[in-house]
């Protein structure tokens, strides 16, 4: 069940851990393209445009739980690649005791600033409600999500990528019956979309635990492994937060740049929120790249092997690239129609707007897809600070484009913060990479 990835073609070890992760990946974006499609389909433009309007909200608070939670797990993998399981056991259990109070306080902070934070995003009047209890709905269930990342990421850093991939399809299978059944049966507005995802992300959760419980040995906790230490916990908040944070900076600036859309009404916010759920999808397989390459690389590492490191990270670079010519060429020839999906084709405004964000963005996806992979990397070497930096690079040049652009160009201005921001979260990124490169041939 465990995967050594310290041994074996690195090609062949990536590929193999990552498509399960990807497909993983796939049916977690399932929970939230799910609730849009049914949502645009059954209650409308509004409720599409209400549901995608928290696509970056949710990015900024399941992106602090992800980054948080792989952060800690970066540690999993390295002691697990250098064989001293006991540390690998207490990491665990002191990640158990930080993600719970974690949880907790964003749990009670996010409900008590619901509404103040819509209004900051520029949330139109009339769609206030929807989007207040949608959110509401997901911020009561923060436990489910934290969990089940935190889980995953501990299986994953053991080199397992297919159990949390069969755990999702099950809960994104009942996400959508749920979907349908409290809107066309229960009446349901997009509470119910809310509802559907925070019950199967549960039911994700528990999957997870009860599995580790019965087929991971290494994994069963002790009494002596509980045994709080201050030390460990500051090892792990060290990896942990300025990931969590990396992920959040990232979010702000969506945050930002959905402030900005929202100002131009409910027909640029579902254009944005269809595209978006597309490039989602796409964008799926670079952040699976990542999160390969961060247990590829924090077993090597931990094993020693930076030879094999580096060979993981050309390779991988080598598929980004690939990957990304492969979606530009869908994107350009294919995205009409896959808008389609999210809206009928007589709304040809919203679908215009999707195109156009489409045209602007997608150029850059070999950029976006490299951001993943040196981020990941410099991670899984136990590097924090840079990484995140590289969230402060793209938070600064996406607000940028949005302060100088918004309500003096059109709407194609707006969209040109996504790809610069991409851009110039490389700036920090690649050089520290080379850098660390020669130090350790030195």
């Amino acid at each position: 069940m465990t995967n050594d990835m310290t041994k074996g073609s690195p090609v062949k070890l990536i590929i193999q851990f990552m498509i399960p992760m990807c497909l993983g990946n796939l049916f977690q974006q399932l929970y939230n393209v799910a609730d849009s499609i049914i949502a645009g389909q059954f209650l409308g433009v509004d409720a599409l445009a209400a549901i995608g309007s928290t696509s970056s909200l949710i990015f900024l608070v399941t992106g602090w739980l992800n980054g948080l939670t792989s952060g800690f797990a970066i540690w999993v993998a390295q002691a697990f690649g250098a064989r001293k399981l006991d540390d690998m056991r207490h990491y665990v259990a002191m990640s158990i005791y930080i993600s719970l109070a974690v949880v907790i306080l964003m749990t009670g902070g996010l409900l008590w600033a619901n509404e103040p934070i819509l209004r900051l995003m520029n949330s139109p009047e009339d769609l206030l409600p929807d989007i207040r209890t949608y959110m509401a709905i997901i911020y009561a269930g923060l436990l489910a999500t934290g969990a089940y990342n935190a889980l995953a990421a501990v299986l994953r850093a053991l080199g397992d990528s297919k159990s949390p991939l069969y755990f999702l399809i099950i809960s994104a299978a009942l996400n959508v019956g749920m979907d349908i059944g409290f809107i066309l049966w229960f009446g349901m507005g997009v509470e119910g979309c809310a509802y559907a995802t925070v019950i199967a992300q549960a039911i994700s959760a528990v999957l997870c635990l009860i599995y580790i419980i019965k087929k991971f040995e290494i994994l069963r906790l002790k009494k002596e492994d509980f045994r709080f230490s201050p030390e460990t916990v500051k090892r792990l908040l060290k990896l942990g937060v300025p990931m969590g944070l990396q992920f959040s900076i990232t979010a702000v600036g969506a945050i930002i740049m959905q402030g900005a859309v929202n100002v131009y009404g409910a027909v640029y916010m579902a254009g944005v929120s269809a595209a978006n759920k597309i490039q989602n999808i796409v964008v799926t397989v670079f952040t699976s790249f990542g999160a390969t390459i961060a247990t590829y690389v924090g077993q090597n590492e931990g094993a020693g092997y930076f030879d094999r490191v580096k060979k993981g990270i050309k390779v991988t670079q080598l598929m980004i690239l690939a990957w990304s010519v492969v979606m530009i060429l869908l994107i350009v020839f294919c995205g009409r129609y896959l808008v389609y999906i999210f809206i009928s084709p007589e709304e040809t405004e919203v679908i215009e707007a999707a195109l156009i964000y489409f045209r602007v963005a997608c150029w850059a996806y070999p950029m976006l897809g490299s951001i993943f992979l040196y981020r990941n990397a410099l991670q899984g070497m136990g590097y924090g600070l840079v990484p995140m930096l590289g969230g402060v690079f793209e938070l600064v040049a996406r607000a940028s484009i949005i302060f100088l652009v918004a309500g003096h160009t059109t709407f194609a201005g707006v969209c040109l913060a996504d790809p610069a921001a991409w851009v110039a979260a490389l700036i920090p990124l690649i050089p520290y990479y080379i850098v660390v490169v020669r130090k350790r041939r030195g």
